[in-house]
């Protein structure tokens, strides 16, 4: 399977059913509140990624693109929001992802998200396009779930989804990993250049031929996250940090440890 047919099977991602009937809850109410359906979005990353395909959909004319939670929700209607919902709601049965721990991949996509946003007031990129970056930077890993069962499952077996050797892995087992993966999606359903180069180079940043700064912030705080799951010990905290991409934007070690990934609820997502 090529990487545009096996993008195709991205159509459907699993959501968490409990956010989407969260989600749904809320949006039929006569006046839903905006900051719990940021919140409801912000904390999954195929609602955050069809949100933003939607966004993107019906603001063509708007050259920069729609890059943030908060300027999508700020730019469509509750109507075109429950449609989204209602079909997200058909795409997350309970065998929607098989062989994936959805769970743990949700917990650690929200986490990485709140590093990104943590550490984007450092590097002064916004950090609602950071928090949307780091929310969906995994997003291949459904489309691959999809798309290739079989070569998951036996990859699941070796390395978890939150493995520091994840993507390595699939390049060798697959030949593609879920950062191109994720690229090629977030191209197919026209969302801005920045996203996805940000999703394409978020495991080489250097490799791209003008650098994106926000790959570079993706990187870390997946590496955080990665660390942080993986339950790293000081020296090898050490030796693994990507210094190169922290030094291109000016975070040591210690900076990249000492943040604080907060959860903002619906603030600035």
């Amino acid at each position: 399977m090529d990487l545009q047919a096996l993008v195709a099977c991205g159509q459907a991602l699993p959501s968490n059913p409990r956010l989407v009937a969260l989600l749904l809850g809320e949006l039929g109410r006569p006046e839903p509140e905006l900051r719990k359906i940021s919140q409801l979005f912000g904390a999954d990353p195929a609602l955050a990624m069809r949100l933003l395909q939607l966004g993107n959909a019906e603001h063509r004319d708007d050259a920069r693109g729609v890059i943030s939670i908060a300027q999508a929700l700020a730019l469509l209607p509750t109507a075109a929001l429950r449609t989204l919902a209602g079909q997200a709601a058909a795409d997350s049965g309970p065998n929607a992802a098989p062989g994936l721990a959805l769970p743990q991949f949700w917990r650690y996509s929200q986490q990485v998200a709140r590093l990104a946003r943590a550490l984007a007031a450092s590097v002064r990129l916004h950090r609602a396009v950071a928090y949307a970056a780091g929310l969906v930077h995994a997003i291949g890993e459904l489309v691959l779930h999809a798309g290739r069962q079989q070569d998951m499952a036996a990859l699941n077996r070796e390395a978890g989804c939150c493995d520091p050797r994840r993507a390595r892995w699939q390049q060798r087992l697959l030949g593609v990993s879920y950062a191109e993966v994720g690229a090629a999606l977030a191209q197919r359903w026209g969302l801005p250049v920045p996203l996805v180069d940000a999703l394409r180079w978020q495991l080489a940043p250097f490799d791209n031929r003008v650098y994106e700064p926000l790959a570079g912030l993706v990187h870390l705080a997946a590496w955080r996250a990665r660390a942080q799951e993986a339950g790293f010990h000081e020296r090898e905290l050490a030796t693994s940090f990507p210094a190169e991409v922290g030094l291109a934007l000016g975070l040591d070690i210690d900076m990249v440890l000492q943040q604080d990934p907060i959860d903002w609820g619906g603030a600035s997502v």
